[in-house]
């Protein structure tokens, strides 16, 4: 495969924001090596004007449409414009409403944006993301026991883009930071509310990403934070109290945030079944 033809030329349609669109597409896109995609994304097409926009851009840039249209006479057009250009397009969407009309023997709504709509999930969800601002990094300690989920660990384990990952699945998160030297808040050894879950990670690793840290922050000096020895009783030091408070541990060493993510709704539905 030439280099010109890694280059793929992704469009991305939708009357709404254009996020389901892109999940799927990235998903699928990440069984392929070797492939560099420039995404075209273009939300909120509700109207012919606005489809007209999108078809050029495809003609300038042709390549694969995924679109997640409602609509049939848009979605009639743009598939119309999609053969004139030589540009395969898919609906998204089609699969799997067909799959559920055909189990729930209903028909759907067929609305723009649907998903988007401003109910209960959608407030529970920046409540979430307020509450993991507010108990980032060990803030608000008073009012850990009000989180669904506390992540513990040491420096650079992952904690904060995890706890933003769930507030998104409208999950209250908190992280405390295990500090060398400096025993961790009391509420937190107290908590009966919360599923608290240690996070943890290679110690070379760990060194690897803190010296990077630094040198984004224009600092190269050698402290305890890189010093090897130091670092690795640090991460010991973590799993210890970890296993005093009974916490199970996710080692994040080769997990994306997703996959972290992942085990730790596992978890956290495991243990609402158990209660």
């Amino acid at each position: 495969m030439s280099e010109a033809a890694r280059i793929l030329h992704l469009h991305l349609v939708s009357d709404a924001t254009g996020e389901t669109a892109m999940v799927l597409a990235r998903a699928a896109l990440a069984q392929f090596e070797g492939v560099t995609p420039v995404e075209h994304l273009w939300p909120l097409v509700r109207s012919q004007n606005q489809l007209r926009r999108v078809l050029a851009g495809i003609e300038a840039n042709p390549g694969v449409v995924f679109y997640t249209f409602v609509e049939g006479e848009l979605r009639r057009e743009l598939e119309a414009g999609c053969r004139t250009a030589g540009a395969p397009c898919l609906a998204l969407l089609d699969p799997i409403i067909d799959i559920l009309r055909d189990y729930l023997g209903i028909e759907s709504r067929n609305l723009p944006g649907r998903q988007h709509v401003m109910d209960a999930q959608y407030f529970q969800r920046i409540e979430a993301m307020n509450f993991a601002l507010t108990h980032d990094d060990g803030q608000s300690a008073a009012t850990l026991n009000d989180a669904d989920i506390v992540l513990v660990g040491v420096s650079r384990t992952s904690k904060t883009p995890t706890c933003f990952y769930l507030a998104n699945r409208g999950l209250k998160t908190a992280n405390v930071p295990i500090v060398p030297d400096c025993p961790p808040p009391e509420e937190l050894l107290h908590l009966n509310k919360p599923l608290v879950v240690g996070l943890t990670r290679g110690a070379d690793q760990l060194v690897d990403i803190r010296r990077s840290r630094l040198r984004t922050l224009g600092r190269d000096d050698e402290t305890a934070y890189v010093d090897p020895e130091a670092v690795s009783s640090e991460v010991k030091e973590a799993r210890r109290l970890f296993a005093r408070a009974g916490w199970p541990v996710i080692d994040v060493s080769r997990r994306s945030i997703e996959e972290t993510a992942a085990a730790i709704l596992q978890l956290h539905t495991r243990r609402l079944g158990e209660t």
